[in-house]
């Protein structure tokens, strides 16, 4: 661990490190799934799913930095290379020759809902470690896309 601003002891900043890393890797690869939905989607509902999509992936592009910089601030890393992603994020592999547009709201609503699993076991890890700064981060992110999810599910729903 590097040298840290913050006053956590260093095993702590150690384990929250490690947790954000594991959201980096769910975060950047669904990014990188919502911008295939986004590339590839055809349908009725193009026209608002097109860049609804693309709304999701530009925020999520701003939290995976700031889960980023949080690793680092603490004194770790942050991995972020597409083969470590590949080999850490939690998230199924996205079916790419997917193009009818409600079966991208729905694989995006799965995937998206394990991308907020991962950042619910996360918080816990803050809070055990009694970081409330990375817990008020992840809690932003949680509460703007627990309403993506909702959203695409009631896309769904009919």
């Amino acid at each position: 661990m590097y040298r840290s601003p913050s006053p956590l002891p260093e095993k702590a900043r150690s384990a929250i490190a490690e947790s954000l890393n594991a959201r980096l890797a769910d975060g950047l690869d669904l990014h990188s799934q919502i911008k295939v939905a986004h590339w590839n989607i055809k349908g009725p509902q193009f026209a608002a799913l097109h860049p609804l999509f693309e709304t999701f992936a530009v925020r999520l592009a701003n939290h995976n930095d700031s889960i980023a910089e949080r690793a680092v601030t603490l004194g770790g890393k942050a991995y972020g290379t597409s083969r470590h992603v590949g080999k850490a994020s939690r998230l199924p592999e996205y079916p790419q020759e997917t193009t009818k547009d409600m079966e991208h709201v729905k694989l995006l609503a799965e995937r998206i809902e394990i991308y907020l699993d991962g950042l619910r076991q996360s918080r816990k890890t803050f809070e055990e470690n009694q970081d409330t700064d990375s817990v008020d981060l992840v809690t932003g992110i949680i509460t703007e896309f627990e309403k993506h999810a909702w959203f695409l599910r009631a896309s769904l729903e009919g």
